[in-house]
């Protein structure tokens, strides 16, 4: 009873202190989601870091699963922005930043410290045109927001682009294949510039964007999921590698198939419509 006199005293003499701490809280978590989707950038940032270093101490393999990692965190910061309505300017610049350093200067340095600088000139040469043909997909791809299908990439996104690079680094790493023989080299130099002109071409790329978490997803898709993690499992080096060159060939096919029909690149930036003047 003394308690409850007492509550009733408080709240006499301090009315709206119990809802001012509960307004303070409800800023502070919109605050704290706010700012998630940054920590997920941040993360892929990170991991790209980590792949550089780990080259700089000869640990390659390590650096090609910290792309990886860049790659799974890269693709879950949008999403999650999108999901809590929490898409900022900043949030998109950031993104860009984070990419240019986990999806362009590392997988170029980390194949360059891996096996192009036996080649000289011409190996740092491939890692400088990759690093720069991210710089320039990145620009575009800014450049062209809102004005290009969503369901298509114009060009290699640079993501798949890195997943490329250090696929191959991880299988070759993996499965012990002489790097030092006189072949290998000129393989990576071909896969580094491959991969690089790739992202700054006009090829469709799917993008997935129109897949949406929220709709019913049919059942084959489902299982094709569940298969892909099962062969994934059994051997990540090959499996991966394999499905993203798969990937990154699909937009020349599609590419082709579409000018071998009549019809027009869907990843073509189209000019904004123009509203009549009054």
């Amino acid at each position: 009873m003394a308690m409850r006199l007492r509550r009733r005293r408080l709240r006499a003499f301090a009315p709206h202190a119990i809802g001012d701490d509960a307004q303070t809280y409800g800023g502070r978590r919109r605050g704290v989601i706010r700012f998630l989707p940054n920590l997920f950038t941040l993360a892929a940032l990170f991991a790209g870091f980590f792949a550089i270093v780990q080259a700089m101490n000869q640990r390659f393999e390590l650096a090609a699963i910290g792309i990886f990692a860049a790659m799974l965190l890269d693709g879950m910061d949008g999403r999650v922005a999108r999901l809590t309505n929490t898409t900022s300017v900043f949030g998109e610049q950031l993104d860009s930043l984070s990419d240019m350093i986990s999806f362009g200067a590392a997988p170029a340095l980390v194949m360059y410290e891996w096996i192009l600088h036996d080649l000289g000139r011409v190996g740092w040469a491939a890692a400088f045109v990759y690093c720069a043909c991210a710089a320039l997909r990145l620009a575009r791809f800014n450049a062209n927001i809102g004005i290009v299908d969503k369901r298509f990439f114009q060009g290699l996104p640079s993501p798949a682009a890195a997943a490329l690079i250090a696929g191959f680094i991880w299988l070759v790493i993996d499965n012990k294949l002489h790097i030092k023989d006189s072949v290998m080299p000129w393989v990576a130099v071909g896969l580094t510039l491959y991969a690089g002109l790739t992202m700054v071409s006009s090829a469709p790329f799917y993008s997935g964007k129109s897949f949406h978490l929220g709709r019913s997803v049919p059942f084959w898709v489902m299982v094709v999921t569940i298969i892909g993690f099962f062969l994934i499992v059994l051997d990540p080096p090959i499996v991966l590698f394999l499905l993203f060159c798969l990937y990154a060939l699909s937009g020349y096919v599609y590419w082709l198939w579409r000018w071998w029909t009549g019809r027009p690149n869907p990843a073509k930036p189209m000019p904004p419509p123009q509203t009549p003047a009054p």
